[in-house]
């Protein structure tokens, strides 16, 4: 298995490296490339600067997997040539929750393992490159959390800060899920202000809790006040609730525990239905009952309530409930459908695809992991 899953994954990153690089992300049926960072989270593509050839960001994604493979040789290419050719002074406008968990989290990710002595990954010296390249990052960051309530924009250029007019719309996702990466930036650098910044706006977006202690999807960062009322935790949402936990794991705050024990223990009496979570949409005028792939069973990027958080805290029997539902329907299909209907136990009509996302097998590593 271990050798199968290293062929998988060089698979994708040497043909990336062979047909993308530098740009950031490969078109695997066409063999070109998409400079995917000032589109992603902009599904209308708006205002993409006709200037930017990318950021390499499926070599920084990949560099502590590189390590994970022991191909310690590739890794150290990659450090080298982001050091020497990465640069964020560009005209792009970026999504500020996507760019962090993406390029500063691999930047910070990287440095840890390159300044590892112990290690030895680099045959050459290290000049602490990549956390320099991190915290030119945090700086452009910090822009967008200079709004009356501290909770920052969904987006902003990379070289010219907060555009005029933009959008002061964001997810509780987009500005609760900074803490982690930011806060490290702080410790590494010595410099508060990415951990001050971040951690105010968590802090804001906790004190918009309801009275049901659950947390609406959508928020304006001037008013402080919410835009989509519905809660849940699927996209929008989700990561806010893994942060608090890994914040808490991370930097040893006992805020952070009673913030995420609060919320799980919210989530599991309002959404919990035995195995499943169903989420009141539309001012809980109905309960509609169907399943996301991202709504699964990891922390990540899609979801919360999930083995791997059930695992981190210790709730395995919730965790084996979880996982024995969603192991049914990938066995069903063979992959877990992005949407799937729990009532009718199908498919949904528009959304039968499977974006290769890897929550599920992720999870069932830890669980595994934890009842060996």
């Amino acid at each position: 298995m271990r050798e199968k899953v290293r062929k998988m994954f060089h698979h994708a990153y040497d043909n990336y490296m062979t047909h993308a690089f530098p740009h950031d992300e490969l078109k695997p049926l066409t063999k070109t490339f998409t400079d995917s960072l000032s589109e992603l989270g902009n599904l209308k593509l708006e205002r993409l600067p006709q200037d930017y050839n990318g950021s390499a960001l499926s070599l920084i994604e990949s560099l502590s997997s590189l390590v994970i493979m022991g191909n310690n040789t590739e890794f150290e290419k990659g450090v080298r040539w982001l050091s020497e050719n990465l640069t964020f002074d560009v005209d792009a406008r970026i999504n500020l929750f996507e760019c962090n968990i993406r390029v500063l989290g691999g930047l910070v990710s990287a440095h840890l393992l390159a300044s590892d002595s112990s290690k030895k990954l680099l045959q050459g010296s290290y000049n602490n490159q990549l956390l320099g390249l991190a915290e030119d990052l945090g700086k452009r960051f910090l822009p967008a959390f200079n709004t009356p309530t501290g909770l920052p924009y969904a987006w902003i250029n990379l070289k010219y800060g907060v555009m005029e007019n933009e959008t002061t719309e964001t997810s509780t996702s987009g500005c609760g899920s900074l803490i982690l990466e930011m806060g490290a930036l702080s410790k590494l650098t010595g410099d508060p202000r990415y951990e001050s910044v971040a951690l105010r706006a968590l802090r804001k977006l906790w004190s918009m809790q309801s009275s049901l202690k659950l947390f609406g999807t959508t928020l304006d960062v001037s008013t402080g006040q919410w835009i989509e009322h519905s809660s849940g935790i699927g996209a929008g949402v989700d990561s806010f609730y893994e942060y608090l936990l890994k914040a808490h794991i991370l930097f040893g705050k006992e805020d952070f525990w009673r913030m995420f024990h609060s919320a799980y223990v919210a989530v599991q009496k309002h959404f919990r239905h035995g195995p499943w979570y169903h989420f009141n949409f539309k001012k809980h005028l109905f309960l509609r009952e169907w399943l996301s792939s991202t709504l699964k069973l990891k922390v990540n990027e899609e979801n919360m309530i999930d083995s791997y958080n059930q695992v981190l805290i210790g709730d395995i029997s919730a965790a084996n409930s979880s996982h024995r539902e969603f192991f049914y329907v990938w066995k069903k299909f063979g992959v877990l459908p992005e949407r799937y209907l729990l009532d009718h136990q199908m498919l949904h009509p528009t959304e039968k695809y499977y974006p290769l996302r890897p929550e599920f097998a992720e999870s069932t590593f830890y669980l595994y992991q934890a009842t060996k």
